[in-house]
C-alpha cells in the first residue's frame, strides 16, 4: 500500500479536490484524481491509495448516493474525518465567450438543483447536459464540446477557461460534506464533538419495523443527524438505511445502541466515528439525563450489585 498516496474524484479542479487540500497532511501527500467515485475507493480497497476523499451530502440535495452505496458494499471501507466546503459555482467559458453566445452548459449532476433558479433567469434557452464531474464539465469546454461549464471558480486556469459570472448560488448557505476514507481500523479518540456512521439493513418488512430500529438510538438519548434509505438491489421495497448519529462509538449511549441494532438487524455496517467537521465540544447539546456514560456506568454497577445480592 501507498502511504503517501490519496486519492479524489477528479480530474484536477473539482471541489473534491479542494476540500482535500484543506487537510494539512495533503501537503506530504500525493494527490491523485480519479475518474469516478467507485474508482476512488477501489484504489484504497486495492492497497494503491492509503485514503480517498469523495463527497457524501449536499446541503442542497441530501446524501451522494454513490458514495453511500459504495460504503454499503463491496469490501469494507472506514471513514476517518469530514470537511465541510462552501461551494459556489462560476460559469467556465472559453475566451471570448458573451452570455448571448451560450447555447450548451454542463456541470456534475449534483451542481444542477444548485444553479437552477439562475439558469432559468439567465440562460433560460441553454440545454444542459450532465458530466462526470465540475472539473470534467471545464475540460469539456476546452475541448470544444460545451459552451460553458459550471466549476469552480478555481478550475478555470486549470483549463485555460475564464469565469464570465461568479458566486452563483441558489441556496445562500450551500456546503458540501466530504469524507476521507481508508482500510478499517480503529477509530481515533473521541473528541466530544463526534459523528458515528453505519449503514442499517432490516431483518423483514412488517409494521414497526424502522421505528424498532429508530428506538434503540431513541431510547438512549442517541441524536440522528441524517437517515437516508436506498434500495440494496435485491428488489423493489427492498431498502437498507445509511445512518449518521451524533457521538463516538466509545460512548456508552452509542455502543449500546449499536449493539441493539446488531440484536435486531441482520446486518450492520459500522462506518467509522470521527470528528464533526466545524463543531467543537462546547458546541455540542447537553445531553439528556440519564444518557452520560458515568451514568450508564453506575446503572451497570448497580445490576452486578443486585446479581450479587448486595442490593
Amino acid at each position: 500500500m501507498s502511504a503517501t498516496r490519496y486519492t479524489y474524484l477528479g480530474p484536477e479542479g473539482t471541489f473534491t479536490e479542494a476540500a482535500l487540500r484543506t487537510l494539512p497532511e495533503a501537503a506530504t501527500r500525493e494527490l491523485v484524481p480519479m475518474v469516478s467515485v467507485p474508482a476512488a475507493l477501489d484504489a484504497v480497497r486495492n492497497g494503491e491509495a492509503a485514503a480517498a476523499l469523495v463527497p457524501i451530502e449536499n446541503s442542497v440535495e441530501g446524501g451522494v448516493t454513490t458514495t453511500l452505496d459504495q460504503l454499503a458494499t463491496g469490501e469494507p471501507l472506514m471513514i476517518y474525518r469530514e470537511v465541510v466546503l462552501p461551494i459556489a459555482f462560476a460559469l467556465l467559458v472559453r475566451p471570448g465567450t458573451s452570455l448571448s453566445d451560450i447555447k450548451t452548459v454542463t456541470g456534475h449532476p449534483v451542481a444542477q438543483p444548485q444553479v437552477r433558479n439562475w439558469l432559468a433567469a439567465n440562460l433560460p434557452d441553454a440545454l444542459w447536459e450532465s458530466s462526470a464531474s465540475n472539473a470534467d464539465g471545464a475540460r469539456l469546454v476546452q475541448e470544444g464540446k460545451f459552451d460553458a461549464a459550471f466549476a469552480g471558480e478555481f478550475a478555470a486556469a486549470t483549463y485555460g477557461l475564464e469565469a464570465l459570472v461568479t458566486d452563483i448560488h441558489d441556496a445562500q448557505k450551500a456546503a458540501t460534506r466530504f469524507v476521507l476514507v481508508g482500510r478499517p481500523a480503529r477509530p481515533a479518540a473521541p473528541t466530544g464533538a463526534d459523528r458515528t456512521s453505519v449503514v442499517i439493513w432490516l431483518g423483514d418488512d412488517h409494521p414497526g419495523a424502522l421505528l424498532e430500529l429508530l428506538q434503540e438510538f431513541a431510547v438512549r438519548g442517541v441524536n440522528l443527524v441524517r437517515l437516508e434509505s436506498r434500495p440494496t438491489g435485491e428488489g423493489i421495497g427492498t431498502y437498507c438505511f445509511s445512518v449518521d448519529a451524533e457521538g463516538h462509538i466509545t460512548d456508552r449511549r452509542v455502543g449500546e445502541a449499536l449493539m441493539g441494532l446488531k440484536r435486531i438487524c441482520p446486518q450492520v455496517r459500522f462506518l467509522g466515528s470521527y470528528p464533526r467537521a466545524g463543531v467543537s465540544r462546547g458546541d455540542v447539546r447537553p445531553l439528556r439525563p440519564g444518557t452520560s456514560d458515568r451514568e450508564f456506568l453506575e446503572a451497570s454497577d448497580w445490576l452486578t450489585r443486585c446479581q450479587d445480592g448486595r442490593f
